[in-house]
């Protein structure tokens, strides 16, 4: 890389031309030899394909390039640039059962629409059938000619077959050329290009750094048509309210996402183009490994097997009675009654490479100002006072930071008191999981032993709530006093947690509770939708990312959400929520023993130092 090429590569522009700007440190791809009047010769483009600049440019960066080619960091690039905010149309899909089917719907379209350019990178990606599914979709995809890149973390995706994404790049065999923006084609053949993130069997990497990124983008550097989506949801049946057979699941994930095409007007860089630039920096990350087919019969003999079954499974789950309505209107949904919005991306790539990210949390936050706390933090500063607040995280920590010397840098909860303060007219609310519907009893004891007391109970009172026998917390003579319900019952601060007494789970309802995994912000017109779950591991560890917006109707569609969790909750503290503890403690397995002993779980963790690690 030459100097003026490093000088492009300053970190101050925008993360969108990043992408485009690494191009530069390698020549583009070349091209199979097709000399003249021999262009029916396999791999060769017809004699009115077009040599065409765009589409040189883009193959050119979404073209995977070594560590050892690319010479620099593309992680320290992300960090530190200057991200605009953009002009964009959005629509929330919700944690109902309609939020749920629709996301599953709005991905298969995306998938069987695409003409360009599809980017797919998700932390779980599971065989199920909508796995296989989604392979379906984008092996036909390359064969009509689009561009394909799918990035899976190397531990989220550990159930992921090496075999099953290996079958999928054999698709480029049939691959057509990418076609040109207003119709032609174009002299470059779509490609799939398949990569591990942070593949743990590489002894240079750390297996402690994941990609949690949910991102699903099409043809990102086509305005009109470009459509990317992210949130919470994994590719599994258990975010969709499905199961095998095409029956409703009311106990799997209640998750939330946001959808964006561009703006009606144009932009230096669009929202499409912003976000394929963050999926470029992760995908050229130096940990990766990108996963290639076997050249001999049995594995091709593998490869086809595996191919059927994703033909297999996208037919079938395209017929299933609670899919099809949604399918059947998507046309409409994926163009019309987008709401506006000024949109700016936010991540935390920089926990793929940051050191001692316990000690220097606070050194290493301010180091990435694009981060999705950092920029949290500067909205609650701008904050006045006359604003609700809305957090929704199944894993909601807050944050206690100290120095070498033990003294606290860093307490949020503290924070969150003070700042209630002194401004009399401000509200939080906050839902999270209960026992009932958390998946992680590690996180859940933290909630419910630390982030909740710290927040709503003094000193003495969170004392004996951490000393009090599990038996003795309902009727007993602590959580029975004025004091606990005057604390629990706090005018201005909240905290929800879903489930209810009524639940088939506890054998007194026929209600069900499904697990939260939703992960939103919302304060007056300003609101927060992606993949963190704003606990340790989402802060220091994981790569996120996530979009803000300033938009009053998406904004009320985010409160609407909210109270729909709302109405499945309870109040900590409250003695609605004490009975549903109870009644879980009686549970048999895993639920009860849990329940039962979160206590001594969650003092545990602290002692050891593992609660930075959930």
């Amino acid at each position: 890389m030459n100097n003026h090429q490093r000088a492009m590569l300053s970190p101050v522009f925008m993360l969108a031309a990043l992408a485009l700007l690494l191009s530069a440190c390698a020549s583009a791809p070349r091209g199979p030899a097709c000399p003249a009047n021999t262009q029916n010769l396999p791999d060769c483009p017809p004699l009115s394909a077009v040599v065409d600049d765009d589409i040189e440019r883009i193959y050119a960066y979404r073209t995977r390039v070594s560590p050892k080619e690319l010479g620099d960091d593309p992680i320290a690039y992300g960090m530190n640039a200057d991200i605009p905010i953009q002009g964009a149309g959005g629509k929330i899909l919700g944690p109902d059962d309609e939020g749920a089917i629709d996301s599953l719907a709005a991905k298969l379209w995306m998938l069987e629409n695409a003409e360009h350019s599809i980017d797919f990178g998700y932390y779980i990606f599971t065989p199920d059938i909508i796995g296989y599914a989604m392979i379906g979709a984008m092996c036909e995809a390359v064969k009509r000619g689009v561009d394909v890149r799918v990035m899976v973390d190397s531990l989220g995706s550990l159930k992921a077959s090496r075999t099953t994404l290996a079958a999928l790049k054999t698709c480029e065999q049939q691959a057509q050329f990418i076609p040109l923006e207003n119709g032609g084609i174009s002299t470059r053949k779509a490609r799939i290009q398949v990569m591990i993130f942070n593949a743990i069997t590489k002894l240079s990497t750390s297996p402690n750094r994941r990609s949690h990124d949910k991102l699903l983008i099409i043809d990102g550097d086509f305005h009109d048509k470009a459509r990317m989506m992210t949130g919470g949801r994994n590719i599994s049946l258990d975010y969709y309210g499905l199961t095998a057979t095409g029956q409703h699941d009311p106990y799997g994930y209640r998750d939330s996402e946001i959808l964006f095409k561009p703006a009606e007007t144009e932009n230096d860089k669009t929202i499409g183009e912003v976000s394929a630039g963050y999926y470029t920096l992760l995908f050229l990350y130096r940990g990766n490994k990108q996963i290639l087919p076997v050249n001999n019969d049995s594995a091709r003999s593998l490869y086809r097997q595996e191919l059927s079954k994703a033909r297999d499974a996208l037919a079938t789950l395209k017929q299933f009675d609670l899919l099809k309505p949604h399918l059947a209107h998507m046309d409409e949904f994926m163009h019309q009654r987008f709401h506006p919005a000024d949109v700016l991306l936010a991540h935390n790539l920089g926990n793929v490479t940051n050191k001692n990210v316990t000690r220097n949390a606070v050194e290493n936050l301010n180091k990435n100002p694009n981060s999705i706390m950092y920029i949290l933090g500067k909205i609650g500063d701008a904050n006045d006072g006359t604003e609700t607040t809305r957090i929704v995280s199944p894993y909601l920590f807050l944050a206690q930071y100290k120095d070498k010397q033990g003294n606290v840098l860093v307490d949020e909860a503290v924070a969150m008191r003070e700042w209630l303060d002194t401004h009399p007219r401000a509200r939080i609310e906050i839902v999270t999981n209960s026992v009932l519907t958390s998946d992680n009893f590690s996180s859940q004891a933290i909630i419910d032993m630390d982030t909740a007391p710290r927040l709503l109970l003094d000193e003495p009172t969170r004392a004996a709530w951490m000393a009090l026998k599990a038996a003795d917390e309902v009727g007993g003579e602590l959580t029975s006093s004025a004091n606990w319900q005057q604390q629990v019952n706090h005018p201005r601060l909240v905290i929800y947690e879903t489930g209810k007494l009524d639940s088939s789970r506890l054998g007194h309802g026929k209600a069900h509770y499904a697990k939260l995994h939703a992960k939103f912000f919302v304060e007056g017109e300003i609101g927060f939708v992606g993949t963190s779950n704003f606990d340790y591991r989402s802060r220091l560890y994981n790569s996120e990312m996530g979009y803000f917006f300033k938009s009053d109707p998406l904004a009320n569609n985010l409160n609407a959400a909210f109270d729909y969790l709302v109405e499945r909750s309870y109040r900590w503290g409250s003695p609605q929520w004490l009975r549903l503890r109870h009644r879980a403690m009686d549970a048999k397995g895993a639920k009860g023993w849990s329940t039962r002993q979160q206590r001594k779980v969650y003092k545990t963790l602290e002692i050891t130092g593992l609660h930075w690690l959930f």
